[in-house]
């Protein structure tokens, strides 16, 4: 499966795509596979039960599955992402997630970047506008666009020196009412977005279940340093290497061309690791 120049074209300028439908015929799997990830985790954030309170994450998340990391094999994903990224993009991780309620705008790293990055995202309950589904302001993925850089002033309150509500008081609307679209949303539908574009959700329940895949262009020698930076903030999840065991155990040659220059640039993630735990750690010794 490859992207239509007019597809790649739409991501490009407006730096988002879904396809309805795309995983349907696989998406009993998917669901009954996403859960195992959460029981064997003790069902919530790792081995706190989700509490309809407030967002459960795991990282790693198809990395701990072998079926789940046997999608980033699938034709579907990658004919989709060498569309976009070339055939020796990287896979850099995935998470997965119950969220509760609102998830304010945002984006996923809105910053220069050598390399493009995506996400890839399965929400595994119906969601629409009102109930949670994903929210894009098209075009905000641009770095250094005098659109996207005010909506990132505003996201940050740079402009009234506050918060989100700046948008209440630059334009008189709730962050809610900020023009976007929403990317309304069945299982087996996939929607994928730009890492830098501003994106949210609102109106949702309190177990909406979502995983997410992450990929990016493969980095140039000249630029290995900024890799390995974007790793070590990962270590604050106490993460002592990029990948988890079931997807390199379970990879073939094709699927390593994708992990292999992360597996090769991660050796400083465990003392990274070991430093952030001490610290977590060290109020309690007081």
């Amino acid at each position: 499966m490859e992207l239509t120049q007019q597809q790649v074209n739409f991501f490009n300028t407006f730096g988002y795509l879904a396809f309805p439908g795309l995983f349907a015929d696989h998406i009993d799997r998917i669901t009954e596979s996403f859960e195992q990830v959460w029981t064997t985790n003790g069902g919530g954030h790792y081995g706190k039960p989700h509490d309809n309170q407030r967002r459960s994450a795991l990282i790693q998340f198809i990395d701990q599955d072998e079926y789940l990391s046997s999608l980033i094999d699938d034709h579907r994903i990658d004919g989709v992402i060498t569309s976009l990224l070339g055939n020796d993009y990287n896979y850099s991780g995935s998470d997965g997630n119950y969220y509760v309620g609102d998830t304010p705008w945002h984006s996923d790293g809105y910053k220069e970047k050598s390399i493009i990055s995506l996400k890839m995202a399965f929400y595994l309950d119906p969601v629409d506008k009102d109930s949670g589904c994903l929210r894009v302001i098209p075009g905000s993925h641009i770095y250094g666009d005098g659109f996207a850089h005010t909506l990132e002033e505003v996201r940050s309150g740079q402009i009234t020196g506050g918060t989100q509500s700046s948008s209440e008081e630059l334009w008189g609307i709730s962050p809610s009412d900020v023009p976007s679209v929403a990317l309304e949303s069945h299982p087996g539908d996939l929607v994928m977005f730009n890492h830098c574009i501003k994106h949210s959700s609102w109106g949702g329940g309190t177990r909406r279940r979502m995983f997410t895949l992450n990929f990016e262009e493969r980095y140039s020698e000249d630029n290995l340093d900024e890799l390995r930076t974007a790793m070590a903030t990962e270590t604050r999840f106490w993460i002592d290497r990029n990948y988890g065991e079931a997807i390199v155990r379970t990879a073939n040659p094709k699927r390593m061309v994708h992990l292999e220059q992360r597996m090769a640039n991660d050796g400083h993630m465990a003392e990274l690791a070991r430093k952030k735990r001490a610290e977590m750690e060290e109020p309690s010794r007081g």
